[in-house]
């Protein structure tokens, strides 16, 4: 590309306020598909409420999502569930590296129930990367609970005696903090696993301290998670240390977990029912709204019944009412009577006398429950549950079907496990969350469950609920993007270049208009910025300019890989401004971008660094020079690094730089 000394003339600003318009709410009278009727006046009563309370999403955020969905051809609120596993990463770049492995250690013992093919999948990642010859550390944790159960981690030798005993290779202990600051490296040399401690006696690990993540990551340069249990969690061993390795990867257990989760939300086997169980129905009914939007049909057992019940209109004792959720119970109703999809409830219940405990009997869940406790789901609604089980392809069961603690009486659940069992081998998907749902399982000799199975629930729920897990969102990821080129630009065969921390795209906008025989692509993270980017594209008519928001270094790779032209300027320009901390400025900068660049960067194409500090530049030119593999070098004279701007294009930061008499340090490097 050929410099030119323009100077940028335009102050209009690009940007286009997002026109909204005004959404109204209709109650729907859909009847007749409940098991439960509601008469005239219930009927009135619910639509009156649920007229009232205008849905859970206001009209402005109905309207700023559709905005958004309008200039975005990336679904954002699953992108961060495609990682980069262990199984896609080249094994040529394991040989001879540093692996941290985060192991689950529940699952390794056990403690959970049989999970023989999680267990096989956890020693696999283990076995793999120490047949790649990788120098392989283990960290883990366990409870007390764990270790009074389990007298192989009564000790962090017992507990690497044991890990030798299953993968068949020596396992050293280390004791002390974890970090190979503590480990003497000839140890090494008499094998390629280590152990460090239980990350629980440490402070930092909890509460995801950034000096403890660092002192953890320390030696390692790749991470892998093979902990989905903990997906939920922010700690420092599965979300602080991919801050200080330069590939953060999912193990196969993990993998498989991942994909398994994803089928959750998967409706292309249907009709598709959800068993829904437990309590706090306030708390689960974002999860709530998800199964409703999806499913063929719920039905609703344990606490949460009562809740339904109450909302249909029928009389429900006081002391197993939520009193805050009547409304959030009342919108799901309304869903599944706009989508007709039918709402099921217990018909019976066992339950327990209040003056002797040790009496027992079948009760009609309408009727009067005074004197009595529930227990759990009773025989005539097992026969509803029973019957209604043929007429579906994919079944969900989450939450206890119990109504109290007492273990006495899980005849209800045991039946439950025995029928979805039975319908899974009749080749219908289904899927067990949680303990009680996964427990109840009847083994038979020399027979296994076709059942897909969750231990941990709460891993379930958050992404039900439409939260990002961080034990996932940390890992780098994999193919989250399908950009359709040939829509986005006119010719998806000119060069493209990518302007990497593109912020409010001004630089991307005035080089688009004065290089057109080229395509602009800017990487942002900042969603809103690229936002309003891509409503500002709406000025021009050339269509040789696009944005995207993502973190890119660790998405480069996978949205410029297939991009059908040649990638010809890579851009990076004052990137993380913290104006307190120098250091954190080139933070973006990391070897899984570097590498990135350097492969797909065609042959004399090239890098264009600059920033305000100078030991910024330098620590950017450093990496890109050092992990490069000599695919890179300084092209030309940088002059000391006060070369002039080589496209007489100024970014927004730059022109303030300049304009406070400040100098600017660049340097451009030129792929050989």
């Amino acid at each position: 590309m050929q410099g030119c000394n323009f100077q940028l003339s335009s102050s209009r600003s690009p940007w286009l306020e997002p026109r909204m318009s005004s959404i109204g709410f209709q109650a729907a009278t859909h009847r007749g598909y409940f098991l439960g009727e509601l008469g005239g006046s219930g009927l009135c009563r619910l639509k009156c409420r649920v007229q009232c309370s205008q849905l859970w999403q206001s009209t402005s955020l109905v309207n700023n999502q559709k905005e958004k969905d309008r200039y975005s051809c990336i679904d954002q609120s699953t992108s961060y569930l495609h990682v980069q596993s262990l199984r896609n990463f080249p094994t040529g770049k394991l040989c001879g590296e540093v692996v941290m492995v985060r192991l689950d250690s529940a699952l390794l013992l056990g403690h959970l129930g049989p999970c023989t093919f999680s267990l096989e999948r956890a020693l696999l990642t283990i076995k793999y990367l120490y047949k790649a010859r990788a120098k392989v550390i283990i960290v883990t944790s366990w409870d007390t609970t764990l270790q009074s159960n389990n007298p192989e981690v009564k000790s962090i030798d017992s507990f690497a005696e044991y890990l030798s005993s299953l993968l068949q290779v020596e396992v050293i202990p280390v004791d002390g903090g974890p970090g190979l600051t503590s480990f003497k490296k000839e140890e090494w040399v008499q094998n390629s696993i280590i152990l460090f401690e239980n990350l629980l006696n440490f402070r930092g690990e909890v509460a995801n301290c950034n000096d403890f993540s660092q002192k953890l990551a320390s030696g390692a340069t790749i991470f892998v998670n093979d902990s989905f249990s903990l997906s939920h969690k922010i700690l420092a061993s599965t979300v602080g240390i991919t801050r200080f390795c330069y590939a953060s990867l999912a193990g196969f257990h993990f993998d498989e977990e991942l994909t398994r989760l994803i089928k959750i939300t998967d409706t292309t086997r249907h009709p598709y029912i959800a068993i829904v169980g437990g309590g706090n129905f306030l708390r689960k009914a974002p999860a709530l709204r998800m199964l409703i939007s999806l499913c063929d049909g719920l039905f609703f057992v344990g606490k949460l019944s009562f809740q339904i019940m109450k909302g249909l209109g029928m009389p429900v004792p006081s002391q197993f009412i939520e009193r805050n959720a009547i409304m959030e119970a009342l919108q799901i109703i309304q869903v599944a009577r706009d989508r007709n999809v039918p709402i099921y409830y217990p018909t019976d219940l066992w339950c327990l006398n209040n003056d002797n405990c040790g009496t027992s009997r079948v009760v009609n869940s309408a009727g009067q429950l005074d004197g009595w406790t529930p227990a759990d789901i009773g025989p005539s609604t097992l026969e509803k549950i029973s019957s209604i089980i043929p007429l579906y392809k994919k079944i969900l069961w989450i939450g206890s079907t119990k109504y109290d603690l007492a273990e006495e009486f899980s005849v209800g659940a045991t039946q439950l496990g025995q029928i979805l069992e039975k319908a899974s081998f009749d080749s219908c998907e289904v899927i067990l969350v949680g303990n009680a749902a996964c427990n109840t399982l009847r083994r038979k000799t020399g027979s296994s469950s076709q059942c897909i199975e969750f231990k941990n629930a709460t891993v379930v729920w958050e992404f039900l609920k439409g939260r990002i897990l961080p034990g996932i969102a940390a890992l780098d990821k994999r193919y989250p993007y399908r950009i359709p080129w040939s829509t986005v630009f006119c010719d998806s065969t000119l060069p493209l270049v990518v302007d990497i921390g593109s912020g409010n795209g001004l630089f991307l906008f005035e080089m688009a208009k004065r290089y057109e025989c080229s395509n602009f692509l800017g990487l942002e993270m900042n969603e809103k910025l690229v936002i309003r980017c891509l409503q500002g594209m709406a000025l021009y008519e050339k269509r040789n300019l696009y944005f995207v928001s993502t973190n890119a270094t660790s998405t480069f790779h996978s949205i410029v890989s297939s991009y059908p032209g040649r990638l010809s300027l890579v851009t990076i320009q004052c990137p993380n401004p913290d104006f307190n901390k120098e250091q954190n400025r080139w933070r973006m900068v990391r070897r899984m971008l570097v590498e990135a660049v350097a492969d797909l960067l065609q042959t004399n194409g090239q890098v264009y660094l600059q920033s305000d500090v100078e030991s910024v530049l330098l620590g950017m030119k450093e990496q890109f020079l050092s992990y490069s593999n000599g695919q890179l070098v300084v092209d030309g004279d940088d002059c000391g690094h006060r070369m002039e701007n080589p496209f007489g294009v100024a970014s927004d930061w730059e022109r303030h730089v300049l304009a406070r008499g400040a100098p600017m340090y660049r340097t451009m490097l030129r792929k050989v």
